[in-house]
C-alpha cells in the first residue's frame, strides 16, 4: 500500500487541521464572531456541511461568551456532550460547570411513569436551576422540543440555546422550532448534528471566552 503521510508532531496536528479547513473554505466569509465555531465544528466532525448548516441567531454568540463569564451552567442533553465539555477550564477561569441530568434516578422514575422520554424531563430540571445558564442540546429532539415549550411557557429562560439534535425522528424539526423562538441560539440546521457537535460549540465558545482576558 503506497500511502503518503504528512509528519507533524503531535504538539501541532490540531494547528495543522485548522490551517486544512481554513485552506478547503477558500475564499468564503464568514462573520468574525462565527469563524471560529464553523471551524471547531468542521475540526471535530470533518464535515464541512457545517459551514451551511450552522445558523447563529443575532447576538448569540455575544450572549453565549457573557454567560460563560458570569459563571453560567452548561446543560447538556447526554454525558456524551459533558464529557467532551472543558468543564475544568470553565470552573477554573469564571466559576461555572457543566451539568446532565440523564443519569439521574429520579428522572428515570418520573419519565417512565409519564411515559415521556428522559430528556424532556431533563430540561423540566434544568428549569429549576439558578443562574445563567446555556443548553448544550446535540442529542435527543425531545429535550429541544421540551426546552422550547418551557420557553414558551415562560418557565426556562437560558441565555443561550445550542440546538444540534442528530437523526431522522423530529431532528430537523426541532430545530425549526428553536428558530422560531425569540432566544439567542446556535443551530445546526437538518438532520445532522450531534453530542461532539454540541460540546465542540461550547468549547468554541469557552475558548472564546478566555481570549477576551488576553
Amino acid at each position: 500500500m503506497n500511502v503518503t503521510l504528512q509528519q507533524v508532531a503531535p504538539a501541532d496536528i490540531e494547528a495543522r487541521s485548522m490551517e486544512i479547513i481554513t485552506q478547503e473554505l477558500g475564499d468564503r466569509r464568514f462573520p468574525p464572531e462565527q469563524l471560529p465555531i464553523i471551524r471547531r465544528v468542521i475540526h471535530t466532525t470533518a464535515d464541512f456541511d457545517y459551514a451551511d448548516n450552522l445558523v447563529f441567531s443575532p447576538g448569540a454568540v455575544k450572549a453565549g461568551i457573557a454567560a460563560l463569564r458570569k459563571g453560567c451552567t452548561i446543560v447538556t442533553d447526554t454525558r456524551m456532550a459533558w464529557s467532551g465539555v472543558s468543564k475544568e477550564l470553565l470552573k477554573e477561569r469564571f466559576g461555572g460547570g457543566a451539568v446532565c441530568f440523564m443519569g439521574d434516578a429520579g428522572v428515570a422514575e418520573e419519565a417512565k411513569k409519564r411515559g415521556i422520554t428522559r430528556a424532556a424531563v431533563s430540561m423540566e430540571r434544568a428549569a429549576a436551576l439558578e443562574g445563567p445558564l446555556v443548553l448544550a442540546l446535540g442529542n435527543a429532539p425531545t429535550a429541544l422540543i421540551r426546552a422550547c415549550q418551557l420557553m414558551e411557557e415562560g418557565r426556562l429562560a437560558p441565555a443561550l440555546v445550542i440546538g444540534a439534535p442528530v437523526g431522522f425522528v423530529n431532528a430537523a424539526e426541532s430545530k425549526e422550532l428553536l428558530l422560531g423562538m425569540d432566544v439567542p441560539h446556535i443551530a445546526a440546521r437538518g438532520r445532522k448534528g450531534g453530542s461532539g457537535v454540541a460540546a465542540a460549540i461550547c468549547n468554541a465558545l469557552i475558548r472564546m471566552a478566555l481570549e477576551e482576558d488576553r
